[in-house]
């Protein structure tokens, strides 16, 4: 049995072709600042990927039995790096109508799995 656990989520980004490509190299391979990874990475979160269409963003994380949501947003308004790179990123996104204040990333709801069939 596997303790990796997956969750998705949703955000829009700014309908504008140069932020969206602004945006788009900031997550090319080493563009990322170095603290913001390891700060992922030291939370258990095991994979994450960024998935575009347009200005519209998919988020797929696979954390491991270590991980909080809650420890992980503690850490990262305690890290600067970390809310240095939240500033920068806020000019590229905008949050979904659901969104509550404040809340950019929004969880998704699995509502469908081959597996379950």
């Amino acid at each position: 049995m596997t303790n990796i656990r997956r969750f998705c989520f949703a955000l829009d980004l700014n309908d504008d072709a140069e932020l969206i490509a602004a945006y788009t190299a900031w997550h090319a391979p080493g563009a990322v600042p170095a603290a913001v990874t390891q700060s992922i990475r030291v939370a258990d979160i095991r994979e994450l990927e960024i998935w575009q269409i347009h200005d519209r963003m998919f988020m797929i994380m696979e954390v491991g039995p270590d991980f909080s949501p809650d420890a992980k947003a503690a850490a990262d308004l305690a890290d600067a790096d970390v809310q240095a790179w939240e500033r920068l990123m806020w000019q590229f996104q905008k949050p979904l109508p659901q969104a509550r204040e404040g809340e950019k990333w929004v969880a998704m709801e699995r509502i469908y799995a081959l597996s379950e069939q």
